[in-house]
């Protein structure tokens, strides 16, 4: 993209747009082509991350009921279990679709109105931009 940029985040529309979180442009009749293959591929790339998330609790089970366990554990847990998962996906360990009938996707409890946008920063919308002229320059995908 011409500039070195950092780790971000996805988030929603209901988080403030940061220079690590990157949310969709509000949907409205306004948005450019751009605007909206942007969205559109941040829709795809958030969609991955819940099937992996998805695998990792059916492979995981325990993970479903975490509440079993001490605080001091937890992280410890859930490194252990990304590391093993990520060690039968990079193997090809067989994943079982079975495993996903005992894990409902289930929504964490998030905001219901957008941050307001005093919480937004300015300089996020640069890193989103670039982002967008990046995708532009992609093609479809």
């Amino acid at each position: 993209m011409g500039r070195a940029q950092k780790y971000v985040l996805l988030g929603d529309a209901t988080y403030p747009l940061q220079d690590w979180i990157l949310k969709p442009y509000q949907e409205d009749e306004n948005l450019t082509q751009r605007q909206l293959q942007f969205n559109y591929r941040l829709k795809r790339a958030h969609s991955v991350i819940e099937n992996a998330f998805l695998r990792l609790k059916a492979r995981w089970q325990i993970l479903l009921k975490c509440d079993d366990c001490s605080l001091e554990l937890l992280p410890t847990l859930v490194l252990a279990c990304c590391i093993l998962h990520n060690v039968c996906e990079a193997h090809d360990n067989p994943f079982n679709e079975e495993w996903l009938e005992g894990t409902e996707p289930t929504e964490l409890p998030k905001p219901c109105q957008p941050a307001p946008a005093a919480m937004e920063d300015n300089r996020a919308e640069q890193v989103r931009e670039l982002m967008c002229q990046y995708f532009e320059s992609c093609g479809e995908g």
